[in-house]
């Protein structure tokens, strides 16, 4: 049994695990982000980082130690209810919900939206969009080796592309960041709203429904102890670490020195689109456009596949396969032309729902050594983290909604008594009363068992 990897070794996991977390999609909230804070670029930054990259490494991390073989496994020792509702509520988020939809509206934003005036808009994106997911679902149906082609050959011009574009933001910047003042809540709040804006990747979550892959790829390299898998994922991570934060930190710089020479836009496709005009011309704007276009093609078959086979094997007496990838190929659809910016604002709630819960549960499974998956830890950990994120969910909600009486009652009531809620993190302090439930419960549970 091997106990350590090689350098090679570390490299390829390295590699797989920024292929795995790296999407065109991501592209757009840096940029978005960089617009939007303008002087106060770093802090936002930092925290953006730590939940884009951060958290995701993490992830798989914690899913080593704990020695779990998918989400599920992971998740059950709350509840085998519990358990079954996030794992599909993640993989539904990560895919026909708001993920997969968002790869056709990247596409159409950063390829085809600059060429379209705002009267014909939604017949284009309706058209784009069905071509999109026609091409999503027969690759989709079939042996995909257009994955492998693309990974081996479009992604790494893509990345080429995209390093070109970013030295030329160094090179010759469009503006200084300290001469564009911070929008929004980037004027007061810049680390937080970044650490908030993180969410938008859904690497994290994705980091827990994908981290067998990369777990079981370590496996056939032979290191099996959980401890040492743990670490050599660490080591491995630094290599997808430092490309993910490097591009990210840089697509940030180049959001926030856009405003010098293109205009604000709603959206970072929209944006990454202009400046690849203002620095290449038409050729470097399509060129880019069309190979994020079939980056985000690829995402979206994988997405599908994975959604299609999570669900058939946990519910294997309901739909096959084959009708799992048709059904979420067309609510896909239906949701992708509610378009971009729409897509990304419905997505806030949830995410200001689900990640609380995930990040509780990433840090209950690195404890594992400790705690191992004590019942008691879990459930009062995850009980009070779950009824406090609905308060984040409610407070996410579009303002319409908001205006409810009832809704409004909620809000002020988690704003009086919830500590940081107004940050974001609401539901910070009851994780941690709920954990310290947990862990006297499991104490005393020990006590009781010594004693007998």
């Amino acid at each position: 049994m091997k106990e350590k990897l090689t350098f090679h070794q570390n490299l390829l996991v390295g590699s797989l695990l920024f292929g795995l977390f790296f999407g065109a999609g991501n592209l757009i909230f840096p940029v978005q982000l960089g617009q939007a804070a303008g002087s106060n670029t770093f802090p936002a930054t930092i925290g953006f980082l730590i939940t884009g990259v951060g958290l995701p490494l993490l992830g798989v991390i914690a899913s080593a130690l704990s020695q779990s073989e998918s989400l599920f496994a992971m998740a059950k020792p709350v509840s085998r209810a519990y358990a079954v509702f996030f794992t599909c509520a993640l993989y539904l988020t990560i895919g026909p919900l708001f993920a997969i939809p968002r790869t056709a509206t990247v596409s159409f934003e950063v390829g085809i939206r600059p060429f379209i005036t705002d009267e014909y808009v939604g017949l284009a994106l309706l058209i784009f969009s069905l071509c999109f997911f026609a091409l999503t679902l027969y690759f989709s149906l079939r042996p995909a080796r257009i994955i492998d082609w693309v990974g081996k050959y479009l992604t790494p011009i893509f990345l080429v592309l995209l390093s070109i574009l970013l030295i030329m933001t160094f090179a010759k910047p469009m503006g200084k960041v300290g001469d564009f003042a911070p929008q929004g809540k980037y004027l007061t709040q810049p680390f937080f709203t970044g650490f908030l804006d993180g969410y938008n990747t859904m690497d994290a979550l994705a980091s827990l429904a994908f981290a067998i892959i990369i777990i079981s790829n370590i496996e056939k390299m032979g290191i099996k102890r959980p401890s040492r898998m743990a670490i050599e994922t660490t080591k491995s991570g630094l290599v997808s670490v430092f490309g993910m934060a490097a591009i990210y930190a840089s697509l940030a710089y180049l959001g926030a020195t856009s405003l010098g020479s293109v205009s604000r836009a709603d959206n970072g496709g929209l944006i990454l689109s202009m400046v690849s005009r203002h620095y290449f011309g038409l050729v470097g704007q399509v060129l880019l456009a069309a190979i994020v276009g079939v980056a985000c093609l690829k995402t979206a078959i994988g997405l599908i596949t994975s959604c299609g086979e999570m669900f058939s094997n946990m519910f294997p007496h309901s739909i096959s396969y084959r009708n799992y990838v048709i059904v979420f190929t067309l609510f896909s659809l239906v949701i992708a032309n509610f378009g971009l910016a729409k897509i990304i604002q419905l997505s806030i709630p949830v995410l200001m729902f689900l990640y609380p819960l995930a990040i509780t549960l990433i840090i209950l499974s690195l404890l594992c050594p400790i705690i191992g998956k004590d019942r008691a830890i879990y459930k009062w950990t995850t009980g009070l983290t779950l009824i406090a994120a609905f308060f984040d969910f409610l407070k996410a909600l579009p303002e319409s909604l908001q205006g409810n009486a009832v809704v409004a009652g909620l809000i002020d009531f988690a704003e009086t008594y919830l500590p940081g809620f107004g940050y974001g993190f609401g539901w910070a302090v009851p994780a941690l009363v709920g954990f310290i439930i947990g862990l006297l419960c499991w104490r005393v549970g020990r006590q009781r068992l010594k004693e007998n």
